[in-house]
């Protein structure tokens, strides 16, 4: 009979705490959320007991949702911004030298051109009419 009420109370003391251990689960979400002081604890609070209904299927999502915020650094894009603000000007720079370039052959060959037409200018007065042929 003791053995009855013991495996009673063993079976009642497993079904509370595998009761309060997914109410504990569905929390870490939020409680990661809140330690970083995720601008959307409270939607992640919300769809932390929306995932008690649905067995925790979106659990693993909130999960990443909350641990990608970090108050230090916010979602991590900002580096990005800075890093592609950093490379456009350093295209442009790098465009302006190109352009500068271009122009300083233009110039170079432009000269070289002058200079190898007047070396091939024959001059035409002294040529005689066999010659011109």
């Amino acid at each position: 009979m003791f053995l009855d009420y013991f495996a009673l109370g063993i079976i009642f003391f497993v079904a509370i705490f595998i009761f309060y251990g997914v109410i504990a689960i569905h929390d870490i979400p939020y409680e990661i959320a809140k330690k970083r002081n995720h601008p959307q604890q409270d939607a992640l609070h919300v769809a932390g007991w929306v995932s008690l209904f649905t067995l925790h299927a979106i659990w693993p999502f909130l999960w990443i949702w909350a641990t990608l915020y970090r108050e230090d650094r916010g979602w991590g894009f900002s580096q990005v911004v800075e890093k592609e603000q950093i490379l456009e000007s350093e295209v442009k720079g790098l465009t302006e030298t190109v352009r500068k370039l271009e122009q300083r052959l233009a110039a170079v060959e432009g000269i070289n051109a002058t200079a190898e037409l007047s070396k091939s200018v024959v001059d035409t007065t002294n040529i005689t009419p066999e010659e011109k042929v």
